[in-house]
């Protein structure tokens, strides 16, 4: 029997490969062509263009999201057909300006479906417990499809961008198609009450939001700052090559690691893991001061921010299971966006050194693990603790 989990990482994965197509088939248009090397302004304004999908995402698209008749299912779908018509619009546009419209239409789509595999996870399990477990096999799917899809993709962009389009387009037809057999959810009535907005507003989500924050913001420091900064070494194009990809690895492994730390820990405690992991490498960094090390942190980094996504998305999922997901998760999603902007546009502005940068990250870490603690994101009472006190506050009532 094919559990909903199971096809809502069939659905994952087609998505995926789907992206990736469209990544490689565009990767030669001036639209994705920032390089390190490229100018100061294109880089800002490439920043600016990556914020922009979310200020749709956050008030419009969140709602519609929760109140759309069928759920999140029928979000996922109509994502999957969009998706493959913008595709199949870009075949015929890749020299035309009407590419760019195109291109923030599939943002605007893929930060949509984002929102909706984010509310639906909670829906396809039984209980809190295996959160992480869920969110780290779609991380591990998400990881391995990037890499397998990425040689028929490169493949077909020898022939023609437009085979590479082709590819990308039956892939979203086919998690269109395997959408339909998802669970029919619809999580929210039109406003969300007092009680959810409390939810929402709770220490343990809000301090997660915090924490997650802090990780998106050193994770788009250290990339641009990397960019920046290699260029002046020899070699700067390679390393900075190198550290991309342990990067990738780093992330991958982190999401395979993910369920095996949590139950050794519970989420807040892998958010603070994270973040002082954070604090430790980035003074580690700036005391050893080599190109090397400044590799090892941007992957330590991406692997902090992948671990702490796990127990972001968990804390919400688990945290504020009446409220309004797809809102929740989009307000959510701008804030970590807005924090991965401002992370980028520093190293971009001012070209600390690069021991400097890395001291940069690790003293945000630090404050980051500091806060963490002050807004009640961690409590140092055990589990049977925790359970003794809700029952005596049961009996009490």
């Amino acid at each position: 029997m094919v559990t909903p989990f199971v096809r809502l990482s069939r659905v994952h994965a087609l998505m995926v490969a789907g992206e990736t197509a469209m990544a490689v088939a565009l990767a030669d248009s001036l639209f994705l062509s920032i390089s390190p090397d490229a100018a100061r302004t294109k880089v800002i304004l490439f920043l600016a263009v990556s914020m922009a999908p979310f200020a749709v995402v956050a008030p419009f698209v969140g709602p519609v999201v929760d109140r759309m008749r069928g759920g999140h299912r029928m979000v996922v779908l109509l994502v999957g057909l969009l998706r493959a018509a913008v595709l199949i619009g870009m075949a015929f546009s890749l020299d035309s300006l009407t590419l760019f419209p195109l291109a923030f239409a599939a943002l605007i789509l893929s930060k949509t479906y984002a929102i909706a595999k984010s509310s639906l996870v909670p829906g396809t399990i039984s209980g809190t417990e295996g959160l992480v477990d869920a969110n780290s096999k779609l991380g591990q799917v998400a990881g391995i499809t990037g890499f397998v899809v990425a040689v028929p993709s490169a493949i077909l962009q020898l022939i023609s961008t437009q085979a590479t389009l082709g590819l990308g387009v039956l892939v979203f037809l086919a998690a269109a198609l395997n959408a339909y057999r998802l669970p029919k959810v619809v999580t929210a009535a039109a406003a969300a009450t007092s009680a959810e907005v409390e939810e929402l507003h709770s220490s343990s989500v809000l301090s997660a939001a915090l924490a997650m924050r802090v990780l998106r913001g050193v994770v788009g420091f250290m990339f641009f700052h990397l960019a920046f900064w290699l260029r002046r070494e020899i070699a700067g194009t390679a390393w900075f090559g190198l550290a991309i990809a342990l990067s990738g690895l780093a992330t991958l492994a982190a999401n395979f690691a993910g369920p095996h730390v949590r139950h050794r820990m519970r989420v807040e405690m892998m958010l603070l893991a994270a973040l002082i992991a954070v604090s430790i490498a980035g003074i580690g960094a700036a005391w050893y001061d080599r190109v090397v090390g400044g590799i090892l942190l941007a992957a330590l980094v991406n692997a902090a921010a992948a671990l702490g996504r796990l127990a972001f998305e968990a804390t919400v999922q688990s945290g504020a299971p009446d409220a309004n997901r797809g809102r929740a998760f989009a307000r959510f999603e701008t804030q970590n966006q807005m924090a991965w902007v401002i992370g980028g546009i520093i190293p971009v502005i001012f070209s600390p050194a690069g021991w400097l940068g890395f001291a940069i990250v690790g003293f945000v870490g630090i404050a980051g693990t500091i806060t963490f603690v002050r807004m009640g994101g961690i409590t140092f009472r055990s589990r049977a603790v925790r359970a003794r006190d809700r029952e005596r506050r049961s009996h009490s009532e």
